[in-house]
């Protein structure tokens, strides 16, 4: 298979989905594998029962307010001002060095790791609003989606690799000449920062700023920030001209719903099934890497069914999961699972992201991708709460994850409805 099958045949492709490969490590290694547990077992230590567990829920709570009260705005100057590529730096900064400081987080740091968490997550997703919003720039509509899906691949790889990096000196560190205490692991939390910000470099350097474009009612020395607000204000009456886009938007936010929810309980279930901590960590850097290919195959299969017949194949397979999962028993069925999940994850965000930027005016990109981020964020408020409410209702885990199809039923019925070649009609009548 040839770069341009991949989605990687310019340079500026390539520059931009490497950006997904600096941010990968916060995901794997900040938000899901090794920073949630030093928080309870470190940071909360002495805390009861589950009050550094609750703390961390607030903490990610927390996060997600401030960028969706934030996003839009940010995203609307950025259109405004052509900064989108200065944005997108600034929140880098911020993002690496709130996870560089976690070095100094020790035991009893409640407080310090909350607000270190917070910045570092703000950081993360201010660098995807923006770097998402690159995407329709660079790419043409032929080939976003196998843009889209390389990148997606290359940050499962670059998780992938850094996770395991980690996890060899914070379980071995005499092999790396390591004291056994918490150095290796306030060390693994400086190499995301580090890594970050390393390879984010070819995308400042080869990716354009895209260029700026004023809109009919606008004059160039506009004070940015009123300008935003008035796209925004004009953008949100406006709807019904980007009624595709935003039917598209409402689909995501309920089946990503239930593609978080699966992300964040499947550690937690498998745990209360009697699954040992070695296997599920294990089944979590094994998702990683078996969506590095899958990753370029949906880019691939959108490229002969759509992208969105190819996000609803994932959908399938998603219910197919909770299924499965309410079958699971063993750490083979959860291994099953895992490599189910790495077959379908990636590719059905990744061509979501990509089908929504070709419904979308160019020029107001980053204002877009501003409310993506609100709705990408908001997806996995329900799902937990219908998986609380399931297991009050029949005291049953099984029954919470068989209850998550409800997302994939609904959020794929929302998509059906979705008209993709008029909403990109409404689009490109709209643009500047």
């Amino acid at each position: 298979m040839n770069l341009e099958a991949l989605g990687l045949h310019r340079r500026e492709l390539r520059a931009w989905a490497m950006y997904d490969w600096a941010l990968s490590g916060l995901q794997a290694v900040i938000t899901t594998a090794v920073f949630p547990i030093y928080f309870v077992s470190i940071a909360g230590a002495g805390l009861a029962g589950s009050a550094a567990t609750q703390q961390l829920a607030r903490a990610n709570t927390v996060a997600m307010l401030l960028v969706a009260a934030v996003s839009p705005v940010l995203g609307a100057v950025a259109d405004f001002s052509a900064a989108k590529k200065r944005f997108l730096a600034i929140a880098t900064m911020i993002g690496a060095l709130a996870t560089m400081a976690m070095y100094g987080i020790e035991h009893g740091d409640l407080t310090l790791a909350f607000w270190l968490y917070v910045i570092a997550l703000l950081g993360g997703s201010g660098c995807t609003v923006f770097y998402e919003a690159l995407l329709p720039h660079i790419s043409r509509g032929d080939e976003m989606d196998r843009v889209s899906t390389a990148g997606y691949a290359l940050g499962y790889l670059g998780g992938g690799l850094l996770l395991l990096f980690n996890l060899a000196w914070i379980l071995k560190p005499a092999m790396f000449g390591l004291p056994d205490t918490t150095l290796p692991t306030r060390l693994a939390f400086v190499s995301v920062g580090v890594w970050w910000i390393v390879f984010a470099v070819p995308l400042f350097r080869h990716v354009p700023e895209p260029p700026r474009a004023i809109e009919a009612d606008e004059t160039p020395r506009a004070n940015p920030l009123l300008a935003a607000f008035t796209r925004i204000g004009e953008t949100l009456r406006e709807l019904r001209g980007y009624k595709q886009a935003f039917l598209m938007l409402g689909a995501f936010l309920v089946y990503n719903d239930g593609i978080s929810t699966i992300i964040k309980m499947a550690t937690a279930y498998g745990t209360e099934i009697g699954i040992d901590r070695s296997s599920l960590i294990t089944a979590v850097v094994m998702v990683q890497f078996v969506g590095v290919p899958f990753a370029f195959l949906f880019g691939w299969l959108a490229g002969r069914l759509g992208a969105k017949r190819s996000i609803l194949i994932g959908l399938v397979i998603y219910a197919l999961i909770s299924v499965l999962a309410y079958n699971m028993k063993t750490a083979t069925h959860f291994f099953v699972l895992a490599g189910l999940v790495g077959m379908v994850q990636g590719g059905t965000q990744a061509l979501s992201r990509s089908l929504f930027a070709s419904m979308i005016p160019p020029h107001k990109s980053g204002e877009f991708f501003g409310f993506y981020s609100i709705f990408e964020k908001f997806a996995g408020i329900f799902g937990p709460l219908l998986f609380d409410v399931a297991i009050t209702m029949t005291g049953s885990s099984r029954n919470a994850i068989l209850s998550v199809i409800a997302f994939f039923v609904v959020g794929g019925g929302m998509l059906l409805a979705v008209n993709v070649d008029e909403g990109r009609r409404q689009a490109k009548a709209r643009s500047v």
